[in-house]
């Protein structure tokens, strides 16, 4: 419960009124009147150094000139203290020296610090009492929802601010129908499904959607993250969930949004360490809500993950989460209409024709990668005191985002230099030699992330399957790296391991699990592995023979050595045009494709003279 204004602000005061005191004690106004006895003040007074007598209680103070002078004690009466002065001389009256008498005034210092042990008595009492007040509440709402509620009637995302998930947002239009009419669908006997479950990969927009279809329904939106359920006392999140349920009935219509679900949905009784009390029975009571929810109640439940094989099968049966909608990574349609939403306030040059070059180059992206691409081309125009985004920027952003910043600071010798630059101008080479090969982008040897040198590919259509033919020109591509090496310097170096291991897990997977050995035949061989936390297989299950085995590892071996010997072959041919272009990228850092195109169909330098007797 938020605290109110003023039990803040209490505090406050009472450290004011504590420094006041000490300063009214401390520190005094003016030094005031000099203090003398009871006689040299009427020697004074007779001497007309005083005009005016005023007695304050016990103190009679001289004034002259509307100053106060002199200061003595008497004790006595006004009358006692007149006839005293009036027998030594004094002439009182209009004549003489006027007499008044004033009221005593207040010493607030003296006041304040009277009353400070109370006031510190008082604050410690409040404090107290406020504390315990304080922990009785936290008390009462532990087992409260700490779902945070966005009222529908100003929707901040609608489906227009969504793209690229275009057949879901189709899924969820139904929901956004139901709610704002749901007589339509009850007068022909239809429900509308209680429970939806959004699928996807992280970043692909699960929690963006489910915004939107509560924005474009204009409904009570009530967000949670499955995590939130779960503390370390049984009976904390199912009470939880019965109060989130309770909240969205009073509210309905609304949308209950339950993000990472399967941090508290995961299948019971799996595991090797057992199962866990107080998330089992947090699920057990969300299969309860979900059932108890009357057909006329208009509560929709959205729920996302990333994990739907791990949820519990009772979560997912119908009358639950029986609809899946799956939001995939988006194509390249997707991808442009992504960068044109979140292009919305930056200084884009011909954003069309970049968004559709940067569409092609991002296969794979997802919608908050794209995001990041178009905020990283952002910071990199500003750091280079530019007004606009071009498209120069947004491929810097992309080779950003995929291998990090440059380390241009990086010290590389000459001879690593030229290494790197021969390796991935052998990759390039392969590539444009190969029917079906993707086409190269840009060719670099400027050190990013962990990367000494990179070459990056642009597949010429989206792609969903993949062939033979493509996994063996693939191979060969990923191996001209090091035959390149081999061919033009005679060395062999570590540079090459992760292309080693891609091949080598692109060969295994073409034979075990692809079927595509021309010796083994179509089938698959193992089973893949499972996660250990669902009490399945811990290690790959072997379904095949030591003989099979002992086949799978020739065929492997037999691919790989096929693959390098075309790329060796290949660079053994085009020896002199690997020579040329690596000495150009030697020298300019970076080609781009319209500059690698122009070097393959450049002719060749004549060898000199002296080049000639050498050889």
């Amino acid at each position: 419960m938020k605290a109110r204004w003023w039990q803040g602000s209490l505090l406050y005061l009472l450290i004011l009124m504590t420094l006041l005191a000490l300063a009214f004690s401390f520190f005094p106004v003016n030094k005031g009147p000099e203090e003398v006895d009871f006689y040299t003040f009427i020697d004074n007074i007779k001497s007309n150094q005083v005009a005016v007598i005023q007695q304050e209680g016990n103190t009679i103070i001289g004034v002259k000139d509307d100053k106060a002078v002199f200061k003595s004690s008497f004790v006595g009466s006004t009358k006692e203290l007149i006839d005293s002065l009036k027998d030594a001389g004094v002439e009182l009256g209009e004549n003489g020296v006027k007499f008044e008498v004033k009221t005593d005034s207040l010493d607030w210092g003296s006041i304040m610090l009277s009353f400070l042990p109370l006031v510190l008595f008082g604050a410690l009492l409040f404090f107290l009492f406020r504390s315990a007040r304080g922990a009785n509440t936290q008390a009462f709402n532990f087992g409260k929802s700490r779902a945070r509620m966005v009222s529908g009637d100003k929707p901040t995302v609608t489906f227009a601010d969504v793209a690229g998930v275009d057949e879901s947002k189709g899924e969820l239009q139904e929901v956004v129908e139901f709610l704002k009419s749901p007589q339509k669908f009850l007068a022909l006997g239809a429900r509308i499904p209680r429970g939806m479950l959004l699928v996807g990969p992280p970043g692909c927009g699960k929690t963006l959607i489910a915004k939107a279809t509560a924005g474009e329904a204009g409904v009570p939106f009530f967000s949670i993250s499955g995590s939130e359920f779960v503390e370390m006392f049984v009976g904390v999140g199912a009470s939880r969930v019965r109060d989130l349920f309770d909240n969205a009935k009073r509210n309905a219509p609304c949308i209950v949004f339950v993000d990472e679900i399967d941090a508290v949905g995961r299948h019971r009784g799996a595991g090797l360490g057992g199962g866990h009390d107080e998330r089992e029975q947090t699920l057990n009571q969300i299969l309860v809500e979900m059932d108890g929810f009357d057909s006329k109640t208009n509560v929709i439940v959205l729920a996302a993950t990333n994990r739907p094989d791990i949820l519990d099968p009772a979560l997912l049966r119908p009358g639950r989460f029986d609809r899946h909608i799956v939001i995939d990574q988006p194509d390249i349609n997707g991808r442009k209409a992504i960068l044109a939403v979140h292009a919305k306030g930056k200084p884009i040059v011909e954003k069309d024709y970049a968004f559709d070059v940067i569409a092609r180059q991002t296969p794979g992206f997802s919608g908050a990668d794209l995001a990041n691409l178009l905020n990283e081309a952002a910071i990199l125009a500003a750091r280079r005191n530019r007004k606009d985004i071009t498209l120069k920027e947004m491929e810097d952003a992309i080779d950003r985002v995929i291998a990090g910043p440059e380390k241009k600071g990086r010290v590389i010798t000459k001879t690593e230099r030229e290494l790197i630059a021969y390796h991935e101008v052998g990759h390039a080479l392969a590539a444009k030699r190969l029917p079906h090969a993707d086409p190269v982008h840009k060719i670099s040897i400027v050190a990013r992330g962990m990367m000494g040198g990179w070459t990056r590919f642009l597949p010429s259509e989206e792609r969903h399957l993949e062939t033979y033919n493509r996994f063996k020109d693939g191979m060969v591509v990923a191996l001209a790296g090091r035959a390149a090496e081999q061919v033009a310097l005679n060395e062999l170096t570590t540079g090459a391991q992760n292309d080693l291991e891609k091949v080598t897990t692109i060969a295994r997977r073409m034979i075990t699990e692809f079927g595509m050995s021309q010796k083994l035949g179509p089938r698959t061989f193992g089973k893949r592995e499972e996660m250990v936390f669902l009490g399945k297989e811990i290690h790959e299950q072997q379904n095949y023979s030591d003989k099979f085995a002992q086949e799978i590892d020739e065929e492997v071996e037999q691919m790989v050595k096929e693959a390098y010997s075309k790329a060796v072959q290949i660079m053994t041919e085009n020896r002199d045009r690997l020579k040329y272009v690596a000495d150009y990228l030697i020298e300019k850092e970076t080609i781009d494709d319209v500059t690698f195109e122009r070097l393959l169909n450049d002719p060749l330098p004549k060898p000199s003279l002296e080049t000639t007797a050498a050889s």
